[in-house]
């Protein structure tokens, strides 16, 4: 009996079908979240201390210097092959050349004669990064927010990366982020990094905003010192990840389960979904999946995380997009024929993979595009990681005095409609003003 069933989309009620695209429940019950205010609180009144203190609860690790050093540096680069070396150099160059491309244009728009308004962009002058370690060290994730914040040219662009149970940091996360432009590291995980960035510490800096995923601790953390004035703001909501593949009868099985496995193999609360017009397809992908799991290292992992999943059979593609649309991936991947054709029907989704031979594999490490996704459904309304992001932006404005003699009038009626004699009387005193 396989894993994961085929599930016809048409034979369900509405309230059925909403339910089959639930999420599974995300951590963040009461208890956590006061668990994790404490750590926070520990940390914005304790500082380095507090950080160390916690590094030994949670990690088991007492660390004499919180700061990564040149020599450690310099020794993870001797632990990394050539072809490893290379091959983060390839992301970083593919990574900046995409975001290089994003750089925001000044405008000057002269609204009415003397009246001039602009936008201009400065980078944020201090970025937090996050990179995770967990069951797997993520050198990927410090290409995706280190390349940007560099292109940026935001002046202050640290790191956090949890310790390793000897203290040192995995070496390919110190190399990738060195490469991609990161000043300062430090060997801190969980929600005490968060913290320790969001207020600053002797050691770490604080910064204006912190990038970067975690798990429901960091997730928790995140959302807590968004909310405090005092904190830092924050990149994006984030949740387990997911993808999402439509297909018809023309996808290769072995591709398609290939896509849901990468996915799944993330994490046991990561979620995949295959939504396909074709029966039989969704029944070999089924049998697949069993097939290919035996092949995999975090088999277990990818396992549990097929009890989350779900395979859905639809009538045809436009009902296909429909069900997309409204689980909003965080990755959706089209391996149809004329894949390019669903596109302009596409609405909710992080990142979009087209056709057979763009796996979400080459998105998630070095094909340009950042992997740093909106996930939960969050897709709807929140942008992926991009050069924007990095950048805060201001507008100007400018008159003349014949600008603003053409521009007073509506001013000041303006003001009057909502009892604001204060504001048309900043006008009306200039313009009957001899200098």
């Amino acid at each position: 009996m396989s894993l994961i069933s085929p599930i016809t989309w048409s034979e369900l009620e509405r309230d059925a079908q909403q339910a089959l695209l639930e999420r599974p429940a995300v951590a963040d019950d009461e208890s956590m979240r006061a668990a994790t205010a404490a750590i926070v609180a520990e940390v914005r009144d304790g500082g380095d201390p507090a950080v160390r203190k916690l590094t030994e609860r949670f990690d088991g690790v007492r660390l004499k210097a919180l700061a990564v050093s040149d020599d450690e540096i310099a020794a993870a680069a001797d632990q990394l092959k050539e072809s490893d070396i290379a091959a983060i150099d390839l992301a970083i160059d593919n990574v900046r050349r995409f975001h290089e491309a994003q750089q925001p244009a000044p405008i000057r728009v002269e609204t009415m004669p003397g009246v001039v308004c602009e936008r201009i962009s400065h980078p944020i002058d201090a970025v937090g990064l996050y990179v995770p370690a967990g069951t797997a060290p993520l050198p990927s994730a410090a290409i995706m927010l280190a390349v940007p914040a560099a292109i940026a040219g935001c002046p202050t662009r640290i790191l956090c990366t949890p310790p390793r149970p000897d203290g040192s940091a995995d070496p390919a996360v110190l190399v990738a982020a060195g490469r991609a432009g990161v000043t300062e590291i430090f060997k801190i995980g969980g929600a005490q990094a968060i913290a320790a960035m969001a207020y600053g510490t002797d050691t770490v800096p604080k910064v204006c905003k912190i990038f970067g995923p975690g798990n429901a601790w960091v997730t928790c953390a995140k959302s807590l010192v968004s909310g405090d004035a005092a904190g830092a703001a924050i990149d994006l909501p984030a949740g387990p990840s997911e993808v999402l593949v439509i297909a018809d009868a023309s996808a290769s099985v072995e591709f398609v389960a290939s896509d849901l496995l990468a996915q799944a193999e993330h994490g046991a609360d990561s979620q995949v979904l295959l939504v396909t017009d074709a029966p039989e397809l969704a029944q070999d992908v089924a049998g697949e999946l069993e097939a290919q799991l035996a092949t995999l290292s975090r088999a277990d992992i990818a396992r549990a995380a097929l009890e989350n999943s779900r395979l859905i059979v639809v009538d045809d593609m436009d009902s296909a997009v429909e069900v997309s649309n409204a689980y909003a991936p965080e990755h959706l991947i089209l391996q149809v024929d004329g894949a390019r054709n669903l596109m302009p029907a596409i609405r909710n989704a992080g990142s979009v993979f087209v056709g057979q031979w763009t796996p979400e594999s080459v998105g998630d490490y070095c094909s340009g595009t950042n992997h740093v996704l909106p996930t939960y459904g969050f897709a709807r309304n929140y942008n992926g990681l991009g050069l924007d992001q990095f950048i805060r932006q201001m507008t100007v404005q400018e008159l003349s005095r014949d600008g603003l003699a053409n521009l007073g009038d509506a001013v000041v009626s303006l003001a009057a409609l909502e009892g604001l004699d204060a504001h048309a009387a900043a006008v009306t005193r200039r313009l009957r003003s001899d200098s």
